[in-house]
C-alpha cells in the first residue's frame, strides 16, 4: 500500500490527517544547535522527542544535525523526506502517530569526515549528544579504560584529523574549537554506561593526553560531560511498521519508529555556559545527581532485560512480551528482582523499588511492542559488565547466594556457543562473537572447561571473578543444567 503514496515531506505537512501530530513551530528558525552521534531508532524516539515537545512549548531554535558513524541508510532514508519521520506510540489501543521536525540534516561520517568536524566546531553548535551504544566507546568495559589496541582508536591516534571513533571525533572538534578561540560543546552521552558521562570523559581524556597534553588540560577544564539515563522501550523496525505509518500519515515514510507511551530522561544538569534546551518543560529531571537513578535502571531493567534475551531465546521465545507471558519466566524474573537485584539497589530519593519493578513488568507485557530477544542478545560482551556483573560482586562480596544471576551467565555462555536448544545455529552480534566461538568449540563439550573458557575474557569479567570459587562453580552448575534440562526447566527449578 504505501508504495502508491505520496513520500513524506516538509510539502505534505499541511495535509496530514486531523490526528497526526506535526510541527507546529517555524522549522525554518531551526539552527544546528545539537549535532547527535549515532541517529538510530531509540535517540529518534526518546531525545527528539524531548526536543521537539520544548519547541512547541516554548520556541526556539534547537534544531539537530544527525550522524551516522559508519553507514548511509539513514541518511539515504531521512533526506528525501526532509529529515522529517514518523513516531508510533503504541500500546494494547493502538497506534498514536507523530511527525517530528527538528532533525534538520543527516551527514554520514565515513563519506564526509569533514562536514561532520565542521557541524561539531561551529559557533552555534552548543551540544554534541550520543547514542552510540556500549560497544562503540572503544573502551574495555571491565576497566572503562579506552582500548588503545580498537582498529578505530589506533587509526585515529595515528590521523587524527580524519577520525572514525566518536571519541577521536570528539576530541579533534573540541581541538579546532579551542584553536579557533571558542567556547567548547557540552559531551551528552546518552547511553547505557554506569555514570556515562564520567566514563566518557576518561575516555576523552585518555585519547587527547597522547595527542597533546594541553589539549587534554582545556578539556578537563573546559568541557563539560554530565551524566544522564534514558529510558524507553524502542524496539527494531518490521516491514509491518512501515505500513502502519502509512495508515496513520497517509504518506510513505521510509524512517518510522515505535516506542512505548513510557519515557524518561534523567540529566545532570551541568552545561557550558548554562546552554541547553528546556528539557524540563517536557518531563525531563534535571538534577545534580543521576547516579541513583542509572543504578536502579541498569540493575533492574538493563538486567532483567538481558536475562530474558539470553534466556528466553533459548527457549524459543521471539520477543519480550512471549517470555514474560510464559509463566515460568514471569515467575524467574519477579524472582530474580524480589531476591538477587533490589537487596543490592539504594532506592533513588522517592522510588519504590518493588513498584517500579512491578511497572517494568507491566511494560514488558505489553502486548503491541515486539521487543525482540535477539535484538537485546546483542553486544552482550559490552552489556554484562554494566548491566549484571557489578551485582553479582556485591553479592559475593557479601557471601551472599547468586543462583539465578549465575543461570544468566550461564545462558549467556551457551547463547554465544552459536547454538540453540534445537541445534540450530544462532545468528550472534557481539564484537567478540568469534573469539568467544572459537574458545567455547576448542573447550570441547566438558561443561567446566567450556565455563572456563568464556570466564577467561578478561575484558568482560576482569581478573576477579574467573578465581572467585563460588562464582565459577555456580555458572558451571547453571550450565550443566542448561545443556541437561533446557533453559525453561532450569529456571523453573
Amino acid at each position: 500500500m504505501s508504495e502508491t503514496l505520496p513520500r513524506l515531506s516538509p510539502e505534505r505537512l499541511a495535509a496530514l490527517p486531523a490526528g497526526v501530530a506535526r510541527p507546529r513551530y517555524d522549522r525554518a528558525a531551526l539552527r544546528p544547535r545539537i549535532v547527535h552521534l549515532g541517529l538510530g531508532a531509540f535517540f529518534r524516539a526518546h531525545g527528539a522527542h524531548y526536543t521537539e515537545d520544548v519547541l512547541h512549548a516554548s520556541g526556539g531554535d534547537w534544531g539537530v544535525v544527525g550522524v551516522s558513524l559508519q553507514r548511509p541508510d539513514q541518511r539515504d532514508r531521512l533526506a528525501p523526506q526532509g529529515g522529517l519521520y514518523t513516531t508510533l506510540r503504541r500500546d494494547a489501543s493502538g497506534d498514536a502517530a507523530r511527525v517530528v521536525g527538528c532533525l534538520l540534516e543527516v551527514l554520514v561520517a565515513p563519506e564526509d569526515t569533514a562536514a561532520v568536524l565542521a557541524r561539531m566546531a561551529a559557533p552555534e553548535a552548543a551540544i554534541v549528544s550520543l547514542t552510540i551504544t556500549e560497544k562503540g566507546y572503544c573502551h574495555d568495559p571491565a576497566s572503562g579504560r579506552l582500548n588503545r589496541d580498537h582498529p578505530d582508536i589506533r587509526h585515529d591516534l595515528a590521523a587524527p584529523e580524519a577520525p572514525r571513533s566518536a571519541v577521536g571525533f570528539l576530541v579533534e572538534a573540541l581541538r579546532l574549537r579551542r584553536e579557533r578561540g571558542l567556547r567548547p560543546f557540552t559531551v551528552l552521552c546518552c547511553d547505557n554506561l554506569p555514570q556515562n558521562g564520567r566514563l566518557l570523559a576518561g575516555l576523552v581524556h585518555d585519547f587527547a593526553a597522547v595527542r597533546d597534553p594541553g589539549l587534554a588540560a582545556w578539556i578537563a577544564a573546559e568541557v563539560q560531560l554530565p551524566c544522564s539515563m534514558v529510558d524507553r522501550i524502542v524496539p527494531a523496525m518490521v516491514p509491518e511498521d512501515l505500513e502502519a505509518a502509512a495508515r496513520a500519515t497517509g504518506c510513505q515514510d521510509a524512517a518510522p519508529v515505535v516506542h512505548e507511551p513510557f519515557r524518561q530522561w534523567v540529566i545532570e544538569d551541568r552545561f557550558v555556559d548554562g546552554l541547553r534546551p528546556r528539557w524540563e518543560e517536557a518531563g525531563a529531571q534535571l538534577v545534580a545527581e543521576v547516579e541513583p537513578f542509572e543504578h536502579m535502571k541498569l540493575r533492574l531493567l538493563n538486567g532483567a532485560h538481558s536475562a530474558l534475551a539470553y534466556l528466553g531465546y533459548l527457549a524459543g521465545h521471539e520477543t519480550i512480551v512471549d517470555t514474560v507471558s510464559d509463566p515460568a519466566f514471569r515467575a524467574f524474573v519477579q524472582r530474580l528482582w524480589a531476591e538477587e537485584i533490589i537487596p543490592e539497589v539504594p532506592p533513588p530519593p522517592g522510588v519504590d523499588l518493588a513498584a517500579y519493578a512491578a511497572a517494568l513488568l507491566d511494560r514488558f507485557g505489553n502486548p503491541a511492542i515486539r521487543h525482540r530477544t535477539w535484538q537485546i542478545a546483542m553486544d552482550g560482551s559490552q552489556k554484562l559488565p554494566q548491566r549484571l556483573l557489578g551485582t553479582l560482586r556485591e553479592r559475593l562480596a557479601q557471601g551472599r547466594p547468586i543462583p539465578l544471576l549465575a543461570l544468566i551467565v550461564a545462558g549467556w555462555i551457551r547463547y554465544v556457543g552459536g547454538l540453540d536448544e534445537q541445534g540450530q545455529e544462532i545468528d550472534v552480534r557481539d564484537p567478540l562473537a568469534r573469539e568467544l566461538r572459537a574458545a567455547l568449540d576448542a573447550a570441547g563439550t566438558d561443561p567446566a572447561a567450556r565455563v572456563r573458557a568464556a570466564l577467561g575474557f578478561g575484558a568482560i569479567f576482569g581478573d576477579d571473578l574467573p578465581r572467585n570459587g563460588p562464582f565459577v562453580q555456580a555458572v558451571t552448575t547453571a550450565y550443566a543444567r542448561l545443556l541437561r534440562d533446557g533453559a525453561r526447566a532450569s529456571l523453573a527449578a
